[in-house]
């Protein structure tokens, strides 16, 4: 198919532009011609206000990183400059990211020659490719028919490629009501561990039936849906690329003497996005292939687990095509984030884990802090089922040894899968970020991360917990009764889902088809979602242990006013441990607030900022604190001479106030049908581990 004029002109604005020139913001941050190899930096970021100005600078954050620190991909010299100059902290943790691509594979090559078969469930010693995935999944449906069968997604890829999955359950073909466990990978397509973790599981599952005890018990329970390439263009290219980085061709270049072009992050090997090149333009077969000049995040695409409907559109997403979080141009505007959502709202998917790389951490809903203001103009509150949420999440995490933590506690983010599959059909959901500290590192480690190592159970116990999970009725609502036998169940929901930017349209519809005893049970999600249900946030009392305010003028921009702020003996023991800053101004200009804890000596350290938009005021808190002397600065960023008003308030953090805002009740709609005909209409209200009993055997009649 010939490429339109108008598609190889934009792909041309993009490739033909250098790398460095991909991943800046402004004309006058011209690359210079000093040499850079990429890197991976720990950059220091000691409160929520740091990690959110950092998201600010638009470079390539990984999802490492935790209460103090967030690992970021540098890869040019611009970048580099660009975080000194913002004033951040940061360690050089991988000095040349192209050599260590270049040594994995070296590592990766020996491992294969000296290994015969490995110790996971398929006995691989090397990724995946993305024909050899679809292969395998094409394998063990052939080996067991009756337990394992393939599926189609239903949007093709941006390339024209067919997105495919497995289902495995005994009798998989049966039409019943048995909740589902969906794994996902590689939505990123550089994070190969994430597919290949999710295929090994797949493996154990069929191996394991008849077998392994507690597996064949599980998939008489659940239905497991694994598909281990969400973006599969990308993946493609991500995978081809990163294998032709040779160290031996690599040593002999003298990187002084290197091209930019040689001393770029490799090729698509660290691409992170989909293959969208003009927001709203299908492309035809192969394009992607042109985008060769996006390193990594950059350029070409939209960021697939920014573009879910839940909570889209908010922090730590972009609206820049450029940028490596960039959302799209809507909810589920890409094929990938379709099929994904098509796959779950077909079925009553009661947990669902998106995997990822790299942290060691297991993420949980919601992807930003409870108090962070939401479409509605209201906090946007914790998950109403927070403690369930948590509890799985511990569970899994000590058979992994990752961290247990909210999305939000390493920065914040919106529009991801769990945030929307959560949200939307009550199912839990998570995010695991894999392995400690590379997106696809040597392949000895992916085997250590499936099956432990250090006494710990890895992630196929993770898996098996999750599934497990998800067919416990505790988990979910049930629907019990009778119907004549081969009648058709179906319920179904259509409803408004909240945006950050507006909302959009979406419907939830499964079915089952009732045995021939006449007697269902049909394991269902909530009928009410999570995101009307009633919300909650603690917030601190309203009356501080005590407050002290600050007025001042800024008379010229960048202009620094210091305010000495003393935390006394007296105030730790009145119980005070949270220190909140706010500071206003009655103009529309910019200021900016930082906190520091100044030493006995003078010396000042940073332990809180805030840096928001022009026309947005600033406010941070500082938790744990002790008794000492504090500086609160503020700083004039582009304003001519602006008054202000700054307020420190002191806060005992156990002497929380409880906001409740009552939500909706919502109602699935059940249809019984016979012969294609609807005989019986029945609106079903349940709630999480309830069940509703119902008999159509007279209702439901042909």
């Amino acid at each position: 198919m010939p490429i339109p004029t108008r598609l190889l002109a934009a792909t041309a604005a993009v490739t033909l532009l250098p790398l460095t020139a991909l991943a800046t913001t402004g004309a006058a941050e011209a690359e210079p011609p000093t040499p850079f190899a990429p890197q991976i930096v720990a950059v220091e970021t000691p409160t929520q206000d740091d990690k959110k100005r950092l998201q600010a600078l638009g470079l390539d954050l990984t999802e490492r990183g935790g209460r103090g620190e967030v690992e970021v991909v540098l890869h040019s010299l611009v970048e580099k400059r660009r975080l000194q100059a913002a004033g951040f902290d940061f360690e050089v943790e991988v000095a040349d990211l192209l050599r260590r691509e270049a040594e994995n594979n070296a590592v990766n090559a020996a491992y294969a020659a000296a290994t015969v078969r490995s110790p996971l469930p398929s006995g691989r010693d090397a990724y995946r490719t993305l024909a050899e995935y679809e292969a395998d999944m094409t394998s063990l449906t052939q080996s067991r028919p009756t337990l394992a069968r393939g599926i189609e997604l239903p949007h093709k890829s941006l390339d024209g490629r067919t997105v495919r999955g497995i289902e495995v359950s005994e009798n998989v073909a049966a039409k019943d009501g048995r909740p589902t466990f969906v794994l996902l990978g590689l939505h990123h397509a550089r994070e190969w561990p994430s597919g290949e973790l999710a295929m090994e599981f797949a493996y154990d599952l069929v191996k394991g039936y008849g077998t392994d005890k507690r597996i064949t018990a599980l998939l008489k329970k659940v239905r497991v849906v694994v598909v281990p390439v969400v973006n599969v263009d990308g993946f493609h290219l991500s995978v081809t690329d990163g294998a032709k980085v040779d160290l031996r061709a690599l040593n002999a270049v003298d990187p002084l003497e290197g091209t930019a072009s040689v001393l770029a992050t490799p090729g698509q090997a660290y691409k992170r996005k989909n293959c969208r090149l003009i927001d709203g333009l299908d492309t035809p077969d192969g394009t992607c292939a042109l985008t060769l000049a996006s390193p990594g995040g950059y350029g070409a695409g939209v960021d697939l687990n920014r573009n879910y409907g839940g909570l889209w559109g908010g922090p730590g997403a972009s609206d820049q095509f450029i940028d490596p979080t960039y959302r799209g141009p809507a909810p589920f505007s890409e094929p990938e984030t379709k099929n994904v959502q098509a796959l779950v709202s077909s079925r009553q998917v009661t947990t669902l884990i998106s995997n990822h790389t790299f942290s060691n951490l297991v993420l949980r809903p919601n992807g930003v802090h409870p108090e962070t203001i939401g479409h509605d103009g209201q906090p946007v509150g914790d998950a109403p089922d927070e403690a369930g949420l948590k509890a799985l999440g511990a569970k899994m995490t000590a058979a992994n040894g990752y961290a247990n933590i909210h999305g939000w506690e390493l920065y914040d983010t919106t529009g991801t899968t769990e945030d929307w599959s959560y949200n939307a059909t009550g199912g839990y959901g998570y995010t695991f970020e894999i392995g400690p500290n590379e997106f696809h590192p040597p392949f000895p480690e992916v085997v250590d991360e499936y099956l432990g190592a250090n006494g710990l159970k890895g992630n196929r116990e993770a898996y098996l917990l999750a599934a497990e999970h998800a067919a416990d009725p505790r988990s979910h609502a049930r629907i019990v009764g009778t119907a004549p036998a081969g009648a058709t169940l179906k319920i179904a929901k259509q409803f408004s889902s909240p945006t950050w930017a507006g909302s959009y349209q979406e419907r939830l519809e499964s079915s089952m088809v009732v045995p021939s005893n006449g007697a269902f049970i049909w394991s269902v999600n909530q009928s009410t979602r999570p995101i009307v249900q009633d919300k909650v946030v603690d917030a601190t009392t309203e009356k501080p242990v005590r407050s002290q305010t600050f007025t001042g003028a800024s008379t010229r921009p960048t202009q620094k006013v210091d305010h000495a702020f003393t935390v006394t003996a007296a105030d730790v023991r009145a119980g005070a441990d949270l220190l909140d800053v706010k500071l206003d101004w009655p103009t529309p200009d910019d200021l900016d607030l930082e906190v520091y804890r100044k030493a006995t000596d003078g010396t000042l350290t940073q332990v809180a900022s805030s840096g928001n938009a022009p026309g947005s005021k600033e406010a941070t808190k500082v938790s744990g604190i002790t008794a000492g002397s504090y500086v609160l600065r503020v700083v004039n960023y582009t304003s001519v001479a602006p008054s202000y008003t700054l307020t420190a308030a002191l806060h005992d953090v156990q002497k929380t106030s409880t906001t409740v805002t009552p939500g909706l009740i919502e109602n699935w709609t059940l249809t019984c049908s016979v012969a294609g005909k609807v005989r019986k209409t029945v609106p079903v209200v349940v709630d999480r581990g309830g069940q509703v009993k119902l008999d159509l055997r007279t209702t439901c009649k042909g």
